[in-house]
C-alpha cells in the first residue's frame, strides 16, 4: 500500500508541474506556436534554436564535449495589440523548459507600472522583485519602451530600472529570460 500512495503522489506531483505550463511536451509547446496564425520569422527562429540547442546537447553526449558556451535567450517582441506577443512568450516558457534551459518556463508578465517606482530606491527594488519571481523561467515586460520614457528628467526612474535589468541579465544569465515587448512604432 505504501508503494501505492508513493506513486499516486508521484503521479500527482508530475500533474501539477504540467498544469502550470501551457503544454506537456516540447513537441505539443512546438506545435502550438506553429498553429498561430502568421508569425513566420518567429516560428522559423524559434525552431533554429531550437535545433541549436538540441545539437549541442547531443554533441555533448556523444563527443563528450562540454557546451561552456553560457547563451542566454532574450528576446525582443515587436506587434501591435493581439499579435500573440504573451501567447508566444508563454509557448517560449514551455519550449525552453522542455529543453532544459529554464529550471521552471512560468511566465511573468509586468510593465513600467509595476517596476517603476516614485522614489529613490523603490524602482531597483520593484525590479528585483520581479527578476527574482521570473528566476528560472521568462520575465515579460509588456510596453518595455515606456521604460526609456523621460529620459533625461531626473524625476522619472525608467532608466534605473534598465540598469537595474541589465545587470540581472548579465549576472544571471542562463538563469531567466527576458522579453520586452512593445509596438513596432514605438
Amino acid at each position: 500500500a505504501g508503494h501505492t500512495t508513493e506513486a499516486r503522489q508521484t503521479q500527482t506531483n508530475n500533474q501539477n508541474a504540467h498544469s502550470k505550463r501551457e503544454t506537456a511536451s516540447l513537441e505539443e509547446a512546438l506545435a502550438k506556436l506553429h498553429e498561430l496564425i502568421g508569425l513566420d520569422a518567429v516560428k522559423l527562429e524559434v525552431e533554429r534554436i531550437v535545433k541549436l540547442i538540441q545539437f549541442e546537447k547531443k554533441r555533448t553526449e556523444l563527443l563528450g564535449i562540454p557546451n561552456d558556451n553560457n547563451q542566454s535567450y532574450h528576446f525582443m517582441f515587436l506587434g501591435n495589440p493581439g499579435t500573440g506577443k504573451t501567447t508566444v512568450a508563454r509557448l517560449l516558457g514551455d519550449i525552453f523548459y522542455y529543453l532544459g534551459i529554464l529550471e521552471k518556463g512560468h511566465l511573468v508578465e509586468v510593465d513600467r507600472s509595476s517596476i517603476v517606482g516614485q522614489y529613490i530606491g523603490q524602482t531597483a527594488q520593484l525590479t528585483k522583485e520581479a527578476i527574482d519571481k521570473a528566476m528560472g523561467g521568462v520575465l515579460f515586460i509588456d510596453e518595455a519602451y515606456a521604460l526609456a520614457r523621460g529620459g533625461t528628467d531626473s524625476n522619472d526612474f525608467g532608466p534605473e530600472a534598465i540598469d537595474t535589468l541589465i545587470k540581472a541579465m548579465e549576472d544571471q544569465r542562463g538563469n531567466f529570460i527576458v522579453i520586452l515587448a512593445g509596438y513596432t512604432d514605438e
